[in-house]
């Protein structure tokens, strides 16, 4: 049950970590008047760690099932 319920949970839980840090980052861009190039330059910058969050659980999917 506990198994179960971590699986479904963390997923979910990082998702919506993420969509918060994309609201700080969009609340950031907003604040300090970025304009569209700073917005998108602040989106591309400080979401690349996310980005590299979501390759790696990608690629880790993709080993597991036996893709690579």
């Amino acid at each position: 049950m506990q198994q179960t319920f971590e699986a479904w949970i963390t997923p979910l839980m990082i998702g919506g970590l993420m969509i918060f840090m994309c609201f700080i980052i969009w609340d950031l861009a907003k604040k300090s008047n970025a304009g569209k190039f700073g917005t998108i330059m602040l989106f591309v910058v400080l979401g690349a760690g996310m980005l590299g969050y979501v390759f790696k659980v990608v690629i880790a999917w993709l080993i597991e099932r036996g893709g690579m």
